[in-house]
């Protein structure tokens, strides 16, 4: 019998299966199915992948109900009387589905999910786990010192912070206020901060009047519905440079209370804030082992409620547990339209289990034409100050980027480097010399090879690497959506 994970019914809908080895045997995202951007809800195609892994006898469902509802109400979102309880979401979200076994519904602590997603993943064996996101229940950041005890994971919280003080909320705040979609686009955010420049008046905006007290990262105004005054007309380039410093200054006190509480040098960081790169890079600074389970977020913890359902590690070996499509990777016809075109998809295999996309559904380019980034950006559909990945053979990576300490190997793309030759790869450097980088193993996966054949033909050990998708679209998950992707943009799609 397995374990099916899920997190659904608000947002990001995704679904997890472990056996009871455990073996993770599926890990999909509901949007990439059903083609609606943060999907709340189990779509069908999710459904049917998911009857493969039959039979199931226990169900986990990421976060407490009736706690979610409760913070709800407080904070005037109202109540959903069909979501107070774990069967009935479960009923509602795949209960047409054809699953005779299931005998145990279980309902875990957001929190406590995302900190079980990342401890239960990881190769260590006790840690200090810390989760920063937007809100959970009542949650916004907490910190856990994680063992196992006689093969069972343990957590014991030390520290935590409620709503509505938070970092995600600030941060979706200045999201929000400059125009982009909060929940949704504070990647881009991130990459804009590079352009700005902060004022005195923004800077004591921020820092003084939002900001109470940093040591303890209280805020004085709600900023859930966002930034309450108006400041003038100041450029939205500096208000992402000003919330980029003011998130990292912030994250560095959390992880100063994470030491002071827990002696362990090795790190779980989980929650959406733990997908901002740019702060990630300073995490070494406080730790010596770092370990960010490559989908952190609120999808991810549909993985962390069917762990804490086991009870025990996972055998984490990929971040490629979703949709299979079939067949070998196509290492020569990408590389052939490599050098003839300088541009290809690729949609092979099992689909990434994150928001980031590792070489299974690629956009890939050549980063050494200084007309690159403008065709991609042009591909797909995005603003010309977007930054671009490299990815990268792992054995070289010191020799083409300053790497920050920590980050030596970083396969999943959730830590920036400075690249050392930007002249020469201007396709993967950012307005700030960085590089948000993805390194290769010597693994046998179908973007080694590439990445292998490739330096053989041009001395480049590495590609530009962006998702298979257009702005505002879910990634390419089956062989349908890679067809119409290349006949609606014009872009090869090798599988």
């Amino acid at each position: 019998m397995n374990i099916l994970g899920i997190s659904a019914g608000f947002h990001d809908a995704a679904a997890t299966v472990i056996d009871r080895r455990g073996d993770i045997l599926f890990a999909g995202h509901s949007e990439r199915y059903s083609k609606v951007k943060n999907d709340p809800d189990i779509s069908i195609g999710l459904i049917r992948d998911l009857e493969k892994y039959n039979p199931i006898d226990t169900v986990a469902y990421y976060e407490r109900p009736w706690a979610k509802q409760l913070r709800q109400i407080y904070s005037g979102q109202g109540i959903e009387w069909n979501k107070l309880f774990t069967k009935q979401i479960v009923h509602d979200q795949i209960g047409h589905a054809n699953w005779q076994d299931i005998k145990h519904y279980k309902n875990y602590n957001h929190h406590l999910s995302h900190a079980a997603a990342g401890f239960q993943t990881s190769p260590f064996d006790r840690a200090t786990v810390v989760v920063i996101d937007a809100i959970g229940e009542w949650d916004t950041i907490s910190i856990w010192a994680a063992e196992y005890v006689d093969g069972r994971a343990k957590y014991t919280r030390l520290w935590d912070q409620k709503y509505p003080h938070s970092i995600g909320l600030f941060y979706s705040a200045v999201t929000k206020h400059v125009g982009l979609k909060p929940n949704e686009e504070e990647y881009i955010l991130m990459g804009m901060s590079a352009y700005g420049r902060t004022t005195d008046l923004l800077s004591d905006v921020l820092s003084r009047i939002y900001i109470k007290d940093e040591q303890e990262v209280t805020f004085n105004d709600n900023l859930h519905a966002g930034l309450t005054s108006n400041w003038g007309s100041l450029p939205n380039e500096n208000w992402a440079w000003a919330a980029q410093e003011i998130a990292e200054k912030l994250i560095r006190n959390v992880m100063l209370r994470a030491r002071a509480f827990y002696w362990s040098t090795n790190l779980v960081y989980m929650g959406g804030v733990a997908l901002n790169c740019l702060a990630n890079r300073i995490l070494g600074n406080y730790y010596d082992n770092i370990w960010i389970m490559p989908n952190p977020g609120d999808a991810g913890s549909s993985l962390g409620a069917a762990a804490l359902a086991l009870g025990t590690r996972l055998n984490w070996t990929t971040a490629f547990l979703g949709h299979d499509i079939l067949g070998g990777y196509p290492v020569n016809d990408a590389l052939d339209h490599l050098i003839t075109h300088g541009i290809v998809g690729v949609a092979s295999g099992r689909a990434e289990f994150g928001p980031r996309a590792l070489g299974n559904r690629s956009l890939l380019a050549d980063p050494r034409g200084k007309d690159v980034k403008d065709r991609v950006n042009a591909i797909k559909r995005r603003q010309k100050f977007r930054p671009f990945a490299p990815v990268i053979l792992e054995e070289l990576v010191e020799e083409y980027f300053d790497i920050y300490p920590g980050w030596e190997t970083n396969r999943y793309m959730q830590a920036i480097g400075l690249c050392k030759r930007p002249n020469d790869f201007p396709a993967i450097v950012h307005y700030d010399g960085s590089s948000r980088i993805q390194t290769v193993p010597k693994d046998g996966s179908g973007i080694r090879e590439l990445l292998e054949k490739w330096y053989v033909m041009t001395g480049c050990p590495m590609l530009l690497n962006t998702s298979l998708n257009i702005r505002g679209e879910p990634m390419v998950n089956d062989r349908e959506d890679a067809d119409r992707f290349e006949r609606l943009y014009g872009i090869k799609v090798v599988s």
